[in-house]
């Protein structure tokens, strides 16, 4: 158990018969009253993000995760494999629990979050940022290059990202995972 003076993002909490992780939080004091805490938690099984409200002195009972690094191998009907460096032992992970899937290639490093007690992952999530190359898109035309003007790229996961006109195939760009936009190009 612990207080709500310990809350900080990414702490895992078990809530509402669900384990949710904290994604955001504010401390507030009002003139009158007692304080309380505003909190943003996220459902790590379905993903649902709810806002939820503590007071001051709540106890809350949290979850021990553990953190490890696993490199993607391939995804096939039972899931997404993914093997610890370490130990070379293989686990299947489901996609509603990995941040961002389409932007998985072969041989990518992500950290899968475990409940420690149970042994269960909860979270699987890609760095901020993935470099990808881009196989298709449509040639810039020439003096089009109105700001902020974004045409459609397909990169070599197949997903497809919305990039300024100046990019065209074989280039390779900085994607963030989090919001899957376009971030800037980069030099190989």
């Amino acid at each position: 158990m612990i207080g709500t003076s310990d809350i900080k993002k990414g702490l895992c909490i078990r809530y509402n018969s669900g384990i949710y992780t904290i994604t955001d939080f504010q401390h507030v004091k009002p003139g009158k009253g007692p304080a309380f805490i505003r909190t943003t938690l996220k459902n790590v099984e379905t993903g649902k993000v709810i806002d939820n409200t503590f007071t001051s002195g709540h106890k809350l009972d949290d979850v021990r995760v553990e953190r490890r690094k696993y490199q993607f191998l391939y995804k096939d009907e039972t899931g997404y494999h993914f093997m610890n460096g370490e130990t070379y032992e293989q686990t299947f992970i489901n996609e509603k629990i990995i941040n961002a899937p389409q932007f998985l290639k072969d041989g990518d490093y992500a950290e899968i979050v475990f409940d420690a007690e149970e042994e269960v992952p909860l979270i699987c999530e890609l760095p901020a940022s993935i470099v990808l190359e881009v196989t298709y898109t449509e040639p810039g035309e020439k003096g089009n290059t109105a700001t902020n003007a974004f045409k459609p790229a397909t990169v070599e996961t197949g997903a497809e990202v919305r990039v300024p006109l100046f990019i065209n195939e074989g280039d390779h760009i900085k994607i963030s995972t989090t919001s899957g936009d376009y971030s800037e190009r980069v030099k190989k």
